[in-house]
């Protein structure tokens, strides 16, 4: 079981000048992207956060979706009712850009043993691209609402798309069937994620609770905690898998033992200087001593997290 964690606030990260509502980055590195309201791609050090943000693009409209492909050096971003732009980051060039239904888009997975990208869209359709060059493969109908959050789970050649129909549905990552729906939310399933020894999948949202999935059990439900006081944006585990994060409507980001799914910390505004506003995203850079969040005040917030062992 893990002690309780000491957390102090590092910096707050502005230059936004709206909400700010995606992160992405790759575990074990430093470097941070964000995105938002206001359509500006930034990307930002976190060991270094007295640095200035790199403004990487500027786009029409706001980005939910952001994702990073390191192996390619490539930032994919879900430009809201405008399609997929995949950014090469090295000259900071439009690489692809590809046209999709004009809805919103909420989440994008990217598949290593596929080659294949994921992108959920407010219209309830999943779209797959190819990641050789980003054309769409499929465009598949799953749901009337959004769907919003996306997980995979490569060992088992699973998708996890969660919805604003409640549900969340696991597809075959290859034959994008349907093998199963999953149950048991009473509102929006905002976000989603395996647990990194595959064992569990992790749904929470506007319910404000945190579901805890048996994935060789069928997925059958494990622990339901009313984790939140409001919908719950985000949730992420530590890159040495011992801590879950949960971000929230409520402004705050709390830490739990990944194990035990015990609330190990509350991190907020009176206590730690926290967001006042909506929490919408979580990051954790490098090594898992610092956690990344942003917020609707338009700014991110770097974290460090010490064990108290």
């Amino acid at each position: 079981m893990s002690s309780r964690p000491q957390v102090h606030k590092a910096a707050s990260l502005t230059g936004h000048r709206d909400c700010v509502y995606a992160l992405s980055g790759v575990a074990g590195e430093q470097t941070v992207f964000s995105s938002g309201a206001d359509g500006l791609v930034v990307a930002w050090q976190a060991d270094a956060p007295e640095q200035d943000g790199d403004l990487l693009a500027r786009v029409e409209n706001s980005v939910y979706a952001l994702l990073h492909l390191p192996e390619r050096n490539l930032l994919v971003l879900g430009h809201n009712f405008q399609g997929v732009q995949v950014l090469e980051l090295g000259a900071k060039t439009l690489l692809h850009a590809t046209a999709l239904p004009p809805v919103a888009i909420f989440d994008l997975a990217y598949s290593a043993v596929h080659n294949r990208l994921y992108v959920a869209l407010g219209d309830g359709t999943l779209a797959v691209l190819r990641g050789t060059d980003f054309g769409v493969e499929k465009l598949l109908r799953l749901a009337d609402k959004s769907l919003r959050c996306l997980a995979l789970h490569e060992q088992r050649g699973e998708l996890a798309v969660g919805g604003s129909d409640h549900k969340v549905r696991i597809l075959d990552a290859a034959s994008l069937e349907v093998k199963q729906v999953v149950e048991g939310a009473t509102n929006s399933v905002f976000t989603c994620a395996y647990s990194p020894d595959g064992r569990y999948l992790l749904t929470a949202g506007r319910d404000a609770h945190l579901r805890i999935w048996d994935v060789a059990a069928g997925y059958r439900e494990h622990r339901s905690i009313v984790a939140h006081m409001f919908t719950i944006n985000h949730l992420a585990f530590s890159p040495d898998a011992r801590l879950l994060a949960t971000c929230s409507m409520d402004k705050s980001i709390k830490l739990w033992d990944a194990e035990t799914w015990q609330l190990l910390r509350v991190v907020d505004k009176a206590r730690h200087a926290g967001h006042g506003t909506s929490v919408n995203k979580l990051f954790w850079p490098g090594s898992g001593k610092r956690l990344v969040s942003c917020s609707d005040d338009r700014s991110l917030a770097v974290w460090e997290i010490q064990s108290s062992e």
